[in-house]
């Protein structure tokens, strides 16, 4: 039976994407020392800078894990400011409502939102296609997968690939990611990856190649992170989606289930 959602498991979740993520930005540290990547802990939240602009430079966690006032948000927004960048928190439908109804006071206007998505790692998955291998990749190959899970992009423009590129080269290098690659008749056909934390597999970095489109390489990829993510004591998996999009429904479809929403909220003082 699946785990009942309450503040405690929302808290636990939290924290795995958080310590995910912040783990993604040491690693762009390493393996871009110029963009100045970093994190720090404000009242349990994580706040991470991943250059302007990235997806990553935000906080995970605001208002779940201890009190978020006033103090606290003026520490986060000077972290950010003082690196020119925008401050964005994405906030869980959990977060203290004393905490989110200081933001639109603070200049805060919500931006996006998004569906966090879980399942069980140990319930069994439909066969995967036959014909399709799954392994996780040795140490000398991230640029390859960076580039097989940058290759499922190509038809949406190069900017996009390369950026996927990019990001793949880090979740590689992260602590706590491993990296899968599904294969049909030796090739390359689809790549995807996982990071644990918390005992949460968060699952991430889904892409195929447009030519191997379904043949069942998510399925096959999916089952083998399962698999690992159990063997390694991570008895939940989870997704983050945009809501009542494509992604949530094949999510759906292999037995997850919404857990709860979030809203991501921006104060930009640069915006022109």
């Amino acid at each position: 039976m699946m785990t009942t959602i309450d503040r405690l498991l929302a808290q636990r979740l939290e924290r795995a994407e958080g310590a995910t993520n912040a783990a993604y930005v040491e690693a762009r540290a390493q393996v871009e020392p110029g963009v100045g990547a970093t994190w720090t802990e404000v009242a349990g939240a994580y706040a991470m800078f991943d250059g302007v602009g990235s997806p990553l430079t935000q906080t995970f966690g605001v208002g779940m894990f201890g009190r978020f006032g006033p103090a606290e948000f003026d520490a986060v927004e000077v972290f950010f400011e003082s690196r020119r960048a925008a401050t964005q928190h994405e906030l869980a439908a959990h977060a203290a409502a004393e905490t989110t109804q200081l933001l639109p006071s603070r200049g805060y206007v919500p931006i996006e939102q998004s569906v966090v998505l879980i399942r069980e790692t140990a319930a069994a998955l439909p066969g995967s296609a036959s014909g399709i291998s799954v392994r996780r990749i040795r140490e000398h190959e991230s640029e390859h997968w960076a580039r097989v899970s940058a290759a499922g992009w190509k038809s949406e423009g190069d900017g996009l690939s390369a950026f996927v590129e990019q990001m793949g080269r880090m979740i590689a290098a992260a602590r706590g990611a491993h990296c899968f690659l599904a294969e049909l008749a030796g090739e390359p056909i689809a790549a995807a990856a996982l990071s644990l934390a918390s005992n949460v597999a968060l699952l991430a970095g889904a892409s195929t190649v447009p030519t191997a489109r379904g043949r069942g390489a998510q399925r096959a990829l999916l089952d083998a992170r399962l698999r690992f993510a159990a063997a390694h004591g991570a008895n939940l998996a989870m997704v983050v989606t945009a809501p009542d999009s494509g992604s949530q429904r094949n999510a759906e479809r292999a037995g997850f289930r919404v857990a709860y929403q979030r809203t991501k909220w921006e104060r930009n003082p640069f915006r022109a």
